[in-house]
């Protein structure tokens, strides 16, 4: 049976980049939601046009709308077969809305949960520096520059500390998506679809792991 990939990971935790192996070595569509609000904002249909006029009034776009948006976004040739959600469902809210659609589609959902300890992606966020010039990224602490500040590539470019890779900030972000991630996590797990992949080895590793779950 074809099925919607749920993949659920802390910021830091390397899913994006599982994502894109899954894609261009399983073939698998990776449908996120940051390009289908990006993709709204230029079409010129009666829900685009709805979406639009939400976001030029500041407030939040609701369940009901983003579910609107993926169930029309997931209805295109592409994800006929299994495909893989990236930033939804966030709420246990729209799992259940979910449901609805695998229902429809004919697919099972597998949710997988990308598990990094919070020490590890402390590291990992607050370390990053990146080159404004190929946008090449570094580790401090897991993989640093040859020459400490400046990219190998453009040895002449400094590289660049995000304002908000501070502990202050990380630590806020983990902690948001702690709260607002656990009843999602308890709602795969209860019904014994959440799977789980230790994201603090290899990145081949955790792919080879996550592959054989798909």
């Amino acid at each position: 049976m074809d099925k919607i990939i749920v993949l659920i990971g802390a910021p830091g935790a390397g899913k994006g980049t599982q994502a894109r192996l899954l894609h261009e070595r399983c073939g698998i569509p990776q449908i996120s939601t940051g390009d289908m609000f990006r993709e709204m904002k230029s079409l010129d249909t009666p829900l685009a046009r709805e979406v639009q006029e939400i976001m030029a009034s500041g407030n939040l776009i609701s369940d009901e709308i983003t579910y609107k948006i993926v169930r029309e976004r997931t209805s295109k040739s592409d994800t006929a077969g299994t495909f893989l959600l990236d930033g939804y469902p966030r709420t246990a809210v729209q799992a259940e809305q979910l449901e609805e659609l695998a229902g429809e589609q004919g697919k099972e959902i597998v949710a997988i949960e990308v598990d990094v300890p919070t020490q590890e992606l402390l590291k990992r966020l607050t370390g990053r520096r990146s080159c404004p010039e190929c946008g090449e990224i570094y580790n401090i602490y897991s993989k640093p520059p040859k020459v400490e500040g400046f990219c190998d590539s453009h040895p002449q470019t400094e590289l660049v500390h995000r304002a908000d890779d501070n502990e202050a900030s990380v630590k806020t972000r983990l902690d948001n998506y702690q709260i607002n991630t656990q009843p999602l996590l308890e709602y795969y797990d209860s019904s014994g679809r959440l799977k789980k992949v230790n994201g603090n080895g290899e990145v081949e590793d955790i792919f080879t792991e996550m592959a054989a779950m798909v």
